[in-house]
C-alpha cells in the first residue's frame, strides 16, 4: 500500500498544513499529474478541491512537470529552477529528476488549495469547544 505526505497551501493565509494520506485513500493519488485537481476529503478536507503542484520521490528527487510518465530522467538545468545551488550566467548542470506522474515512488505531494470549502482548515483540523453561555 501507498503512503504520502501531502502538503496543502492556503494561499489566502500564507500557512501549509501536512496530513499522512494511507490505504484507499494513497491509491486514489496514483496516476494523477502534476495540474491535475483532487477532491480535498482524500487529506480530510471536506468540501475542499486541491491542485497537484509538485512533489519528490523517496529520495528526494522532484517532480518535474515537464517529463511524462514516472520514470527518472537526467536533465540538462540552465537556471534557477527550484535549485539550492546558484548557477552562475552560462553555467549548467545535469540533475535527476521524477516524471510529472504520481506513483508509489512518491513520498510528498504538494497541493494549493483552489476551491475553499465551508469549514476553514483551522477550524477543521483544531475544533474547539462550544463555548458556554
Amino acid at each position: 500500500m501507498a503512503e504520502f505526505q501531502v502538503v496543502v497551501g492556503d494561499p489566502d493565509t500564507g500557512k501549509s498544513y501536512q496530513f499522512t494520506v494511507e490505504g484507499k485513500d494513497a491509491n486514489q493519488f496514483i496516476g494523477k499529474e502534476i495540474g491535475d485537481e483532487i477532491e480535498g476529503r482524500l487529506v480530510g478536507l471536506d468540501g475542499y478541491t486541491l491542485l497537484l503542484t509538485g512533489g519528490s520521490d523517496i529520495i528526494g528527487r522532484q517532480l518535474s512537470k515537464n517529463i511524462k510518465g514516472t520514470a527518472p530522467q537526467k536533465i540538462l538545468i540552465t537556471d534557477q529552477s527550484g535549485q539550492k545551488t546558484v548557477l552562475r550566467s552560462g553555467e549548467r548542470k545535469r540533475i535527476t529528476v521524477r516524471g510529472r506522474e504520481i506513483s508509489d515512488q512518491t513520498s510528498q505531494i504538494n497541493t494549493v488549495v483552489s476551491t475553499k470549502g465551508k469549514i476553514s482548515i483551522e477550524a477543521t483540523l483544531n475544533p474547539t469547544e462550544e463555548l458556554e453561555e
